[in-house]
């Protein structure tokens, strides 16, 4: 394609809205050469768009070519890899027959070097032997059956010159007949050996390449530059959200502006009787594993959830993975891009603990496979990676929890049912599952709004398997804990209650109180309304919108 073409396609490509981004398209060509300026958008990916014009115009080309050769007398298309055993095979095949060539050749030199070594060995007799002979055919037969000489053998010393008679010549015939026993030693061992045969094949190749070799005239690129279906995606941060009926989509990290605790936030999605039961956040080229309430993990990119709006409903997640019909989604969690020595610690609703490699999960089938064995009557409930050295905290209904190092529980395979991880009363479940440590503070959250943080040092390390100690003091106002969450100053909190209501607030702005206290208000729900949940988002550099009302005093 040449210029004039290249800038018009570009161009139709702009009009159509098939490329979007570009602002302006100038020819600066000139004597010194060719030369197309592209001016972008401001707050467009430079490399996005090159991307784009590589794959839908002529900027750049590939061709394809197959190898089609004539394999054992038959057409048959094959890859570089079996284009060269192909060849290997081939240089074997030579290798092998030119040897057994110089091996023939060398049994008949020494046969006959054998013969001579007879002769100058009883040169005497046979010199008499040959005088008394009244022809050559007589003094052949007679060499045979004295001697025990073969035809050839005969032949070949009455075909001896006189001069092969002295003394050197005679050890000559010696030297030479012990020589080429060598040499037969040595070309049988080669055939006898087949690392002997490809040592000598490289050999000989490398031979070749230093005596013919020349620069190589084709650029090999490696196939991480190619491009792929994330460079056309720009990468950037995303919120996610998942409703409890499964529907899944992706919005820009501004789509909720920040407030004050105890306002009642912004409508979101008109889910009718449907309600967000998870939201986070995380960069569009991350990997994400879905886990579904009966430990089946799935794996797929950010960029492949479909985008929507604060108030869109999104697309169901069984349309993006193929989930079973009797299961649904529980957690999703972002891979790391170092990914060695984690692991990924399991907790289920009834207490049941399980910590297994991540690189059990490494390879992914389409569909899914099985993360954790679980019982009937019993479902997944959290998924958290961890580095093997962290504290697991567990949270019941009743307002419980019980801390210990997951060092207490030990690594097992990815089909594996898991430990007890915490004692249960009758009617609790487990509501939560975090990794904390010293520093960590620890929000918690109730289903009527109600909140609060605590210090990781009010909750002490236990043992597994214990009923724990109280870690809210729960009251019907406050209802039963919903959610804990590790939480510090820099987060933002997303809540989200089964009403479709959404509220963005600053962590720093709710209380730091001890464990055996009732929170504060942290959202104004309904009496028929409640929290279903709970996200930090880190970091947020959105300006706080200062509506809402202001808090109240902690209930004691």
């Amino acid at each position: 394609m040449n210029k004039a073409k290249l800038i018009e396609k570009i161009a139709d490509l702009v009009r159509d809205k098939a490329i979007e981004g570009i602002s302006d398209i100038r020819d600066e060509s000139s004597r010194e050469g060719i030369r197309v300026v592209i001016d972008v958008k401001r707050g467009e990916s430079g490399t996005v768009l090159l991307n784009k014009l590589y794959k839908q115009t002529q900027m750049q080309v590939s061709f394809g070519i197959i190898f089609l050769s004539i394999y054992n007398g038959q057409p048959k298309v094959m890859d570089l890899k079996e284009q060269l055993l192909c060849f290997i095979e081939h240089r074997r095949e030579i290798v092998i027959r030119r040897i057994t060539f110089e091996l023939k050749k060398a049994r008949e030199r020494a046969h006959i070097l054998e013969g001579l070594k007879i002769a100058v060995e009883n040169i005497d007799e046979i010199v008499e032997l040959i005088k008394r002979a009244e022809g050559p055919a007589q003094a052949k037969d007679q060499l045979m059956h004295r001697f025990e000489l073969s035809a050839i053998q005969a032949q070949g010393v009455l075909d001896m010159r006189l001069q092969r008679l002295t003394g050197l010549e005679r050890d000559k015939i010696i030297a030479d007949y012990e020589a080429i026993m060598k040499e037969i030693a040595r070309l049988e061992g080669i055939l006898s050996s087949e690392a002997e045969i490809k040592r000598l094949i490289r050999e000989e190749c490398v031979e070749i390449r230093d005596n013919y070799g020349d620069a190589r005239r084709t650029e090999i690129v490696a196939q991480a530059d190619e491009i792929q279906m994330e460079d056309m995606i720009k990468n950037e941060e995303v919120i996610v959200t998942i409703t409890q009926k499964g529907y899944l989509k992706r919005m820009a990290i501004d789509t909720y502006r920040s407030q004050k605790r105890g306002g009642k936030g912004v409508k979101g999605a008109d889910l009718e009787e449907d309600f967000y039961t998870s939201i986070f956040t995380a960069d569009t080229h991350d990997s994400l594993m879905i886990f579904t309430d009966k430990g089946t993990v799935f794996s797929i990119k950010v960029y492949q959830i479909p985008e929507g709006l604060r108030t869109s409903k999104g697309r169901n997640v069984v349309n993006i993975i193929n989930v079973p019909a009797d299961e649904k989604v529980k957690e999703i969690i972002t891979l790391p891009k170092e990914s060695d020595g984690a692991f990924l610690v399991f907790a289920t609703k009834q207490g049941i603990v399980k910590k297994s490699e991540l690189s059990e999960y490494k390879n992914m089938r389409q569909n899914g496979l099985k993360a954790i064995k679980v019982v009937e009557g019993d479902e997944l409930l959290a998924v958290r990676i961890t580095d093997g050295k962290r504290d697991i905290l567990l949270a019941s209904s009743g307002g419980k929890s019980i801390r210990f190092n997951e060092e207490d529980c030990r690594a097992q395979g990815r089909v594996s049912q898991g430990v007890k991880g915490m004692n249960l009363e009758e009617g609790e479940t487990v509501i939560g599952m975090e990794t904390i440590d010293e520093k960590s503070e620890i929000l918690t959250v109730t289903a009527r709004g109600y909140g609060k943080r605590s210090s990781a040092e009010e909750y002490r390390q236990q043992s597994r398997g214990g009923k724990g100690i109280l870690a809210m003091k729960l009251t019907e106002k406050t209802g039963e804990i919903m959610g804990i969450l590790p939480v510090t100053d820099k987060d933002d909190l997303m809540i989200i209650t089964d009403k479709g209501q959404v509220i963005r607030t600053k962590i720093s702005g709710i209380s730091l109180l001890g464990r055996n206290t009732q929170g504060v208000r942290l959202i104004n729900v309904k009496p028929d309304e409640k929290v279903v949940a709970v996200e930090k988002i880190i970091d947020p550099d959105d300006p706080s919108d200062m509506t809402g009302e202001d808090g109240e005093t902690p209930v004691q």
